[in-house]
Order: structure tokens, then sequence, then C-alpha cells
């Protein structure tokens, strides 16, 4: 099958987005992947999922981004042959992916030969699945010895910098393994999954309503994202038809979150490069912004205020000249912090050329998001495959070539300013009426996908419906998952001293992929 042919083949779902999905034989899917890796697309997630108790054994899918849209691919798979092709030589970013569903559904990719366990570490035993229905999470099992094995790098002079998994700051757990020459790096080499916090098998024992809470918990930093892409979903599968206003609160908020989490990073790539003076004002900008959040919606990180059907929160006319005016103050002080970001020797000297990601090496690895935009890719769900409103406001994408963390500290910088003008233009045609529409019953065993475009980059949820408003499977897929092993490449050839300043000017997240 060709793929300027899938339209034809496959069914469109319901909703806004350009999303075909189809089933497919194991010849097709290979064949599928290959035709969209060749053509330029990427993968955007890959996950399992048993239906043995509908006598179809398990089935892998995954969503690919093409020029036309999105082409989400089912492959059942025999219980007694759990395997499927192995798509990481097309799309390196697939083989975490990959292993993850080998732990946690018991799904080989055939012919890999990285069979390392992903998120399962000591926890449980090689033939337990927590994702397989007959999983007993009361039963007692003994965890087995971890002994994880790094790759080795050997030679005259190289030896091994451990670090983590627990850091000296407040955050969740990450192993980073570096072997070095000196204080420059030959390979880093990541251990992440420590938490396992058990988010996808919860979702299996709640309904579409009750979903809804935990979605927007699963990256407390995304929560908008998370909480539109799961609302996208539920709409889906339901034929529910979001209200005008409601549609262009939601993008209000979307942006906000966008802005704050830029604010921050701003202020900790300031931080790292000891310019304490723009951690400072960076972070009192964002503290005025999160209190204006909560004074505004009731929450200081808009948590719950996106739901299925519409939005749980308004915005009356004062409102609108309170954000307003801010946007105002925080315009003129972020110009004023840029200047003297672009001026400060000591800042351009750490931030120019380091940890840079080529535009060819972020088309080969998947980079993903804004950080794969401040390397030439120009990807934006808003801008390319915008759902309402952002179909009536014409998204300007920020991207640069260089892919260093100047690169990524501009890109954020100009996506502050155009999520406040996106926002103005909002709250100018906010149009009147309801907030919410209440979603109807779901049928069972269909497939409804939510598809944003987050802060940190794309965010999925993939949603399969069971009996009466059950949730059968819900994966939720963070950008993370694809710019994490790209972080590995960024700092070779650097110092291990800028290490922290790479890794925030990614800023990725570990529980968006620890779930």
């Amino acid at each position: 099958m060709r793929l300027d042919q899938f339209p034809n083949k496959f069914p469109k779902l319901p909703g806004v987005a350009p999303i075909w999905h189809g089933t497919v034989d194991a010849q097709e899917f290979r064949n599928l992947c290959e035709q969209v890796a060749r053509g330029g697309g990427k993968l955007v997630a890959l996950w399992g999922s048993d239906e043995v108790a509908r006598d179809a054994g398990y089935a892998l899918h995954v969503s690919l981004v093409t020029a036309l849209g999105m082409l989400c691919l089912s492959l059942p798979i025999a219980v007694e042959r759990p395997t499927f092709p192995d798509i990481s030589d097309l799309f390196p970013a697939a083989n975490r992916m990959q292993r993850a569903v080998a732990d946690l559904l018991g799904l080989h990719a055939a012919g890999n030969d990285d069979h390392r366990k992903w998120l399962r570490h000591g926890s449980w035993p090689r033939d337990v699945h927590p994702l397989r229905k007959n999983f007993d999470g009361s039963a007692a099992f003994t965890t087995e010895t971890d002994a994880y094995r790094f790759v080795p790098v050997s030679g005259d002079g190289v030896h091994e910098i451990p670090v983590g998994p627990v850091h000296a700051g407040t955050i969740e757990p990450g192993h980073f393994r570096f072997s070095v020459i000196g204080e420059r790096v030959l390979r880093l080499e990541e251990r992440l999954g420590y938490t396992h916090k058990g988010i996808e098998k919860r979702f299996e024992s709640m309904n579409l309503e009750q979903g809804a809470r935990l979605a927007g918990r699963i990256s407390g930093d995304s929560t908008v994202a998370y909480a539109w892409a799961y609302a996208q979903a539920v709409e889906s599968v339901t034929g529910t038809t979001v209200p005008p206003r409601a549609a262009a609160l939601r993008a209000v908020l979307l942006e906000l979150e966008r802005i704050h989490n830029h604010l921050g990073d701003l202020g900790y790539l300031g931080n790292d490069v000891a310019l304490a003076f723009g951690f400072a004002q960076f972070w009192i900008l964002k503290e005025d912004l999160l209190r204006l959040q909560g004074e505004l919606f009731g929450h200081r990180y808009l948590m719950d205020k996106v739901v299925p059907g519409g939005v749980a929160c308004d915005l009356d006319s004062s409102g609108c000249d309170t954000l307003l005016k801010f946007f105002g103050h925080l315009e003129r002080e972020i110009a004023t912090l840029k200047n003297i970001y672009d001026e400060h020797a000591g800042a351009q000297d750490r931030f120019l050329t380091t940890g840079r990601v080529s535009p060819d090496l972020a088309a080969q690895l998947g980079l993903t998001g804004l950080c794969g935009r401040a390397s030439g890719q120009a990807w934006d769900l808003r801008a390319q495959f915008p759902c309402a409103p952002y179909d009536d406001l014409e998204v300007r994408m920020a991207t640069h070539r260089n892919g260093d963390v100047a690169a990524r500290v501009t890109v954020r910088f100009e996506e502050v300013m155009e999520s406040m003008r996106l926002i103005r233009l909002l709250l100018k045609q906010l149009p009147p009426g309801e907030l919410y529409a209440a979603p109807g019953d779901a049928p069972e065993n269909v497939l409804g996908l939510g598809w944003v475009e987050g802060w940190r980059g794309e965010i999925l949820v993939a949603l399969h419906t069971g009996k009466d408003n059950a949730i059968h499977r819900l994966h939720p897929h963070d950008p993370s998952w694809q710019n994490w092993p790209v972080l590995e490449h960024a700092i070779i050839g650097n110092i291990v001293p800028d290490f922290p300043l790479i890794n925030k000017s990614f800023n990725l997240s570990y529980t968006g992929q620890d779930l």
C-alpha cells in the first residue's frame, strides 16, 4: 500500500484533527512506517494494549505524522507469538517505547538486539506484565536484582561519572552515566522510569468522567495540555462539539501555561551561567503570573479547568482587562531582560555553540517541540494542523537552525511574545455563549485520539473505550520520550560542567514518560 492512499484505505477519526486510523498486518505495518520515515514524517507514539478478553490477542499501536496529518496504525498480535516488527531503525526514539511495551505487556520487537528492560527496574519479575488484564496487583511476587547493563566505554584515560538517580534538588529521579576523558564527555547514557506511578493501569479502573482529573495530573507543568488532549479524545468518541467560547478559553489557558513555563526556564538558564539577576527577575515575573492565574481562574497552575465538553472557568471583561494590563508590564520587562541576556558576554559565551544539535541530527533522531524548532524542525500543531480556535489565529512559528542553548533560549523568548499576541487576539474576539456541552455515552471498543501542542512539544492521548463509558486502555504520550535520547547526543564533546545548562535548555519531563 502506498502512503498517499492511506486516507482512502483508513477511516478518518471523528474530531477536528486530520487523523486516520486503520488495522494492518505486520508487512503493511513495516511498509507504511518505512514510507513515513522516507517522506520526512515522524513517529509520535508507540503503545500496546491487551485485547485477549475480546478474543483479539494483543495489539500494538503507533501514531505517525505526515504532511497530510496523523496516521494511526493498529497491529493485532497473537497470544502465542507476542512479537511485532522493530521500527527503531527507522525512528530511533522507538527503542525505549518498544522496551516499555515489553516490560508492561510482554510484547517484543522482533529483530531488535536491545532487550534491556526500561521501566521494570527491579520492581517486578520478567514474566510479570502490569498492563495485562489478568495482572493481580495484590499478589505478592519476589523482586529481582536490577543489574542494568550500561553500554561500556573503554580506552586510555576514560572513566565514568554516575549521577543520580537521587539528586540534590527536589526533582524526580533519573540516572545519568557519563563516560569522560578529563572533563570532556565521550558518551552519556540515561536511565529513567524509577518512580513508575502506575498511571496507565489506574486509568483502567476509571470511567471517562473520572479520567479527566487524572489526565491533568500526568505531568503537572503541562496540566492544560494533557487535560485538553484527554478532552479531545473523549469528545472524539462521544461526538461532542465544544462551544466556541470554551474553545477560545482553552487556548488562553494553554498559552498562559506556555508563558509561565518559559519564564521559569529563562530564569533557570540565567542561573546556570551565574547570572543570578536573570533568575530572580524571571521568577518574579513567573510568580506574578501564577498569582494572577490563581486570581482569575481559581488555580495557580490552571489544574482542572479544561474538562471534556468545555471548560470549568470563565473570564469576564474585568478579568480580560486585568490580564491585558499585566501583559503590557510583562512585555516591557521581557524586552529589557532579553537585551541583558543578549549583551551579557558571560552568558553568551556559555550559551553559544553549547549542546548543539544540528538540523540533520535533529531530523534523524526525531527531536520535537521547542527543542526541535530550535534545530530547524518546523513542526507546531498550532500552525500546521490547527484545531479551533487556532485555525483563525495564523500562529507564527518560532524556528532557528543553530540548535544550541542560545537557539533554545531565543525560541523561548519568541514564543512568550507570540503567546501574548495570541491571547490578545483571543480576548479581543472572545465569543459569547456556553462554556460546556455535556458529552454523551461512548460506544464500546472505539479509539479516540487527542493531539495538542503543549509548551514542551506535542502531547498525544490515546483512548480505547470499554463498556458503559469505562476506559479499556489509555496511553498518554509526552514529547520527552523523543527528546531524552537526543540530550545524550547534545552533550557529546562538551564538558561535564555544561551538562546542567544543556539539560535545562531541553527541560524534559521525568514524570511525563514515567507512567
